[in-house]
Parts: structure tokens; C-alpha cells; sequence
């Protein structure tokens, strides 16, 4: 096999439609988190049903240069606080939690902290977590980028206390901040000023996951979070299944006609990926949740007109989806995603119409009208989700080949040989 044979990676086609049951991975986000705060624990959390993909691992990793003990080797992971420690080079990868949960906590080690990551990472923002840390009164080298590489200065505390940052561009940067605000001497009350706040259902899970370890935060006015300082209980907690890494198995049976069902669907959530049901009914499927899970089955697509502002991440899936509708639709409040792995605007625009499609890209979405499509190269970017936009793609048009596939490893181990397992 040739370097340029494992780039690309044949998308199975569904000669008939598909008839799945699965279970999913543990969610990427909530695992995310839940290290973190197992980390400022008061004693060791367990995290059951974790889910091991290199975002997860590559926080594991960085937790433990930082001081923290973290046990990955069996099916539930053990999370021990340790005193902090400096001197550690975190390794982000392409992970946006990493680079952007991690500096806050590296602001309370005893000495300097080096993070760098992936070449497309040193793309992403950062400006406005390393503004809000310098706002609390830490010490950060960043020679003026707002990006990666940086240096964290820690002096083993920081003050906290009141910061204003515009998270326009990611709710992370709220959430880092957050997940922090009780180690801090003040905890940390964080104010948003500037565009529309995306991804709003992050940072409720981020107050959740918060909340559910006895830490007191006060969301009562908009744009604005207060956390208290205080300890960080330790939690026995199972991780919920991967919602937005739903979307592709969901989408499959919106686009075969056939059946998908996802076990273990929670009854409430704060997981972006929940609003499937919602946008798969608009786009045609039938969506019923009962005791087997979330159950979806393909009518026919139809053009939807959709802001997915709060749902960002669930785009690509969407525009593939849209890509295979009868009618005209229009994806709107999205520019963020423009800094996320790739420009996914950009990147889905020009994938789609590379099979002859027929998308525009807007400031702040995708305009998308019925085309026939042929077979070819769908590049990814190096970036999980436009990799599940291909798969989905391909799954009704043949000779699709995907670029990169190994990249969908960021969130969701051996996805290309769960999917393809689908079609058997």
C-alpha cells in the first residue's frame, strides 16, 4: 500500500437501507471535564464508561504532567489529585479542550508550563483565555499570537475574581475559565462582551458537571457565570454516550431509508448533540425515543432553514444531509465554526461541491441546493467531523474515497471499522 492509499479510505455505499443497532463511546465533552475537576478534587473520581480517543488521552496526558495521577488502563478511569508540579510540556494535539481547560490550571503550578500542539492547532484562537488569565493576574508568553505556542508563568495560586472576555468565537473559553474558578482564591466571575455566545449548551454542562461536584455557581443573569471558591467533591460518575457523534449513525438511516437506533439515549441532557432529534424530524426522518434508545428512520430528506448558532458542531452531518435533499436549504449562525479544526465553511463548501454539489458559503453559514453527485475525493482537514460528512456522503453516492479517515480517532476509536460494520 502507497502513503497515498492509506490517505484515502473508501466509503461504504449502501446498496439497500441500513438496519443498525449500536452503543456509542462515551462522550468527549463531559469526559473532558470530568478529568479536569477529578483533578482539583478533594480525593479520587471515577469515570465510568470514559471515553478513550486521543482528545481524552491527550488531557489525561496533560493532567498528569501538571501532578495528577490518572489511571486509563481498565474500562473505568481513576482520577487522583497530586500536588501541582511545573516545568511539564503539554502536548494539545488538535484537542480544543486541551489547549484551552488545561492553561488555567497551569496558572497554579509553581513555575513556567509549555503548550503547544498539532500545526493545524496553532491556528485556533486562544486570545481570549490567555486575555482572561493575564485579566486574573497571571503571566503568559505568547509573543503576541493568541495562539499556540505559549508559555504559562504560575506562581502556585492565582487570585481570581472578576474577568471580561469575548467568547464570541468558542464557549470554551467561559468554560475554561469556569472549571478553574474554584481553585482560585476568589473563585472567578466571568463576564461575556461581544458577539453572540455559541455553543450555550456547553457551558450549561460545564455549570452542571460543577454543580453535581458540590461547587456553588451562580448563572442567574446573562453573560455572566460566578463560581465560588471551594473544594471539589469526588465523583463515581458514568460517562453518557456521545451524542453529537450520533449524528452520523442518525444520518445514515435519514439518507438510506432505513433504521438507526442509538442505545442508552438519556432522558435529559445538556449534550449539544440531543438536538437530533429536533433537526432530523425537520429534515424528514422519524425520530421516536422509547427504551431502546433514540430510533431513526429515513422518509425522504427535505431542505431545512436552520440556525445551528448553540449546535455548531453538529454542521457537517447537517450539510451532508442537506447535500441529498430534494429542496433548497440555508445553514445560518455558524461563522464560529470557521475556527474550529478547519474553516468547516469553507472546507464543506468546497468538498461538497468538489463531488458536484452545489453550496455557497455565507458569512455566517451554507446556502445548499439539490445537485447530483458524483464520486471522489472528500478531504477532511485533518478535522473528525468533516470526516463523518464524507462517510455520510458516501453512504448514498458511490465511490466516494475520504481522506485521512484516521482522524475521526479524535473523538470516536475505530469509527471506519464500526461504520463499515454497519453495512455488512
Amino acid at each position: 500500500m502507497t502513503p497515498s492509499d492509506r490517505r484515502t479510505w473508501a466509503a461504504p455505499y449502501a446498496e439497500s437501507p441500513v438496519t443498525a443497532e449500536l452503543r456509542l463511546p462515551g462522550s468527549k465533552s463531559l469526559t473532558n471535564r470530568a478529568l479536569v475537576l477529578g483533578a482539583l478534587g478533594t480525593g479520587p473520581s471515577v469515570l465510568r464508561r470514559a471515553l478513550r480517543s486521543r482528545d481524552t488521552e491527550l488531557m489525561a496526558a496533560a493532567l498528569t504532567a501538571l501532578g495528577a495521577e490518572v489511571d486509563t488502563t481498565g474500562p473505568d478511569w481513576t482520577v487522583t489529585p497530586g500536588p501541582w508540579r511545573a516545568g511539564a510540556a503539554i502536548d494539545c494535539g488538535l484537542a480544543g479542550t486541551v489547549m484551552r481547560f488545561v492553561p488555567p490550571l497551569a496558572a497554579l503550578t509553581p513555575g513556567s508550563v509549555h503548550f503547544d500542539g498539532d500545526p493545524h492547532a496553532r491556528t485556533r484562537p486562544m486570545g481570549a483565555v490567555l486575555e482572561g488569565l493575564r485579566g486574573l493576574g497571571v503571566d503568559i508568553d505568547d509573543e503576541g499570537r493568541g495562539t499556540l505556542p505559549f508559555v504559562v508563568r504560575g506562581t502556585g495560586t492565582v487570585a481570581g475574581g472578576p474577568v471580561t472576555i469575548d467568547a464570541s468565537s468558542s464557549s470554551q473559553f467561559v468554560s475554561a475559565l469556569l472549571l478553574a474558578g474554584p481553585a482560585y482564591e476568589r473563585g472567578v466571575e466571568v463576564r461575556h462582551a461581544g458577539g453572540p455566545l455559541p455553543s450555550l449548551p456547553h457551558i450549561d454542562m460545564t455549570v452542571a458537571c460543577l454543580r453535581e461536584r458540590g461547587v456553588h455557581v451562580d448563572d442567574s443573569e446573562p453573560a455572566r457565570w460566578q463560581v465560588a471558591p471551594g473544594p471539589v467533591a469526588p465523583l463515581d460518575a458514568v460517562v453518557e454516550p456521545d451524542l453529537s457523534n450520533a449524528g452520523p449513525f442518525l444520518a445514515l438511516a435519514a439518507a438510506t431509508g432505513g433504521t438507526v437506533v442509538v442505545r442508552d439515549w438519556p432522558t435529559s441532557t445538556t449534550q449539544a448533540g440531543d438536538a437530533w432529534r429536533e433537526l432530523l424530524t425537520l429534515l424528514g426522518a422519524e425520530v421516536v425515543r422509547d427504551d431502546d434508545g433514540l430510533r431513526v428512520t429515513g422518509r425522504g430528506l427535505r431542505g431545512i432553514d436552520v440556525d445551528l448558532h448553540d449546535v455548531g458542531e453538529l454542521t457537517p452531518v447537517v450539510a451532508a444531509l442537506c447535500a441529498l435533499a430534494d429542496s433548497p436549504s440555508v445553514i445560518r449562525g455558524v461563522a464560529h465554526i470557521r475556527g474550529h479544526e478547519t474553516d468547516r465553511l469553507k472546507a464543506l463548501a468546497t468538498e461538497i461541491n468538489r463531488l458536484g454539489g452545489d453550496v455557497t458559503e455565507t458569512a455566517d453559514g451554507l446556502e445548499i441546493r439539490p445537485a447530483q453527485l458524483h464520486g471522489g475525493v472528500f478531504r477532511t482537514y485533518a478535522d473528525h467531523r468533516m470526516a463523518h460528512a464524507g462517510v455520510v456522503l458516501g453512504a448514498v453516492v458511490p465511490d466516494v474515497l475520504v481522506e485521512d479517515i484516521d482522524t475521526t480517532s479524535k473523538t470516536f476509536p475505530d469509527f471506519a471499522g464500526t461504520w463499515a460494520g454497519l453495512f455488512a
